[in-house]
């Protein structure tokens, strides 16, 4: 069976928020998952397992912000292009290596270079929306040339952006596996719902050492 990991949104705007950088739209408790969300990226790469990163890449007239929030369907400016704010903290930085490429995806381009997807490459995904699959034209092709069987979730924030794309790969058919301690919610949102909607719908919630230690996927 084939596995990909789907690493979502660990950029600086939502993952630090202290005397280092203060993110602009920061999810408290975030950078305890830090040593987590390592773990996940050492144990992929060790594995030569493909990475897919998706990463909120807005500008400044992106729907989906606003001067005024209302902190369910727009929320503060974060994540600009171009800003320290949209790239991803140093525990998921895909890695650049002689054995492993990358492919990142702007949600703007015109044409998917297909044959890039076929090597040893880290993709990343740049959308405009919460929703992957709709936030970038790409992402549907992008998991069809991948066929993954499964998918390894974990990221940031645990009632938005990841559960976008945890029912997105269940709807799409693929057995999904999340870290609950390699994950973060924003406060005033659904959790327990949401979790419990995933269970529902098939997915399996672990923890980290049962992915990099115990290879419960095996």
């Amino acid at each position: 069976m084939k596995t990909i990991f789907w690493n979502v949104d660990t950029q600086y705007d939502f993952m630090r928020d202290d005397d280092s950088f203060r993110g602009a739209l920061p999810i408290p408790g975030a950078r305890e998952i830090e040593p987590n969300l390592e773990m996940l990226t050492q144990y992929a790469v060790k594995n030569r397992l493909q990475i897919v990163n998706t990463a909120d890449f807005h500008t400044p007239d992106s729907e989906e912000l606003s001067e005024e929030p209302d902190f369910m369907t727009t929320f503060p400016p974060h994540c600009l292009r171009g800003t320290k704010g949209a790239e991803f903290i140093p525990a998921t930085t895909p890695k650049l290596t002689t054995l492993r490429a990358q492919y990142a995806i702007d949600w703007r381009e015109e044409r998917l270079k297909e044959f890039y997807l076929e090597r040893q490459t880290d993709i990343i995904i740049h959308k405009d929306k919460f929703d992957v699959f709709t936030g970038n034209p790409h992402t549907e092709r992008v998991l069809e040339i991948l066929n993954p069987d499964r998918a390894v979730v974990y990221g940031v924030a645990t009632n938005v952006c990841v559960d976008y794309a945890v029912r997105g790969l269940l709807e799409r058919g693929i057995e999904v596996y999340v870290p609950t301690d390699a994950i973060k919610e924003l406060p005033g949102l659904p959790l327990e719902e949401t979790l419990r909607a995933w269970q529902d719908s098939g997915a399996k919630l672990v923890t980290v050492d049962d992915i990099v230690k115990y290879n419960i996927m095996d």
